[in-house]
């Protein structure tokens, strides 16, 4: 059985910083979830179409992470049809010897339910928001308020909702540098690993 982490949290929390770097820690396989609705957003059309077609060239595109594709995979994310076209994509690459790592909204609570270790990363909104703007060289305060707005929707919508598994560590990274922020999680896993 291949070992599977399961990272979920709000936008700009810290947790694909976290991912990419337990699975380069650990040699496992990384997904960020939210680019297959980033690029499912992206190609535009019927989403559940665009969903179905989804290849991994979909993935690679140089626009997925702006503040547009990113309202775009939430506005669709709350689609049931989308939603159940990108499962298998997810179930297919969390299999994947010798373990992987999947990040985003709903995967300790809905896509792997089993993972061996589950993290719920977070962070305040203001911190977020500031991290976000910064990436994106965008203002802090709209930033603020889209992440609110986001939020709101990803955790209010009826197909998976963005919340904690009831088994998930929870790593508050508002007060935490990257390299503390990956360092506890490593630890996490190390304990379940052994």
């Amino acid at each position: 059985m291949p070992f599977i982490i399961a990272i979920d949290g709000p936008a700009a929390s810290g947790k694909g910083t976290i991912a990419r770097a337990l699975a380069a820690h650990f040699g496992f396989h990384h997904l960020d979830t939210g680019l297959l609705y980033r690029a499912t957003g992206a190609k535009g059309g019927d989403p559940v179409t665009a969903a179905l077609s989804l290849d991994a060239s979909d993935l690679a595109r140089a626009d997925l992470r702006s503040a547009e594709a990113g309202q775009a995979a939430s506005r669709i994310a709350a689609i049931p049809e989308v939603r159940a076209a990108l499962v298998d994509f997810q179930h297919r690459f969390a299999a994947q010897e010798p373990g992987a790592v999947l990040d985003g909204r709903d995967i300790g609570t809905v896509i792997c339910p089993d993972a061996a270790v589950k993290l719920y990363v977070t962070a305040s909104d203001q911190v977020r928001a500031r991290r976000r703007a910064a990436e994106l060289g965008a203002d802090p305060e709209e930033m603020l308020a889209q992440l609110q707005e986001r939020d709101r929707r990803d955790s209010e919508r009826a197909a998976a909702p963005l919340k904690p598994a009831p088994d998930a560590v929870l790593l508050d990274t508002t007060h935490l540098g990257i390299p503390e922020a990956i360092a506890q999680a490593i630890a996490q896993v190390n304990k379940v690993r052994g």
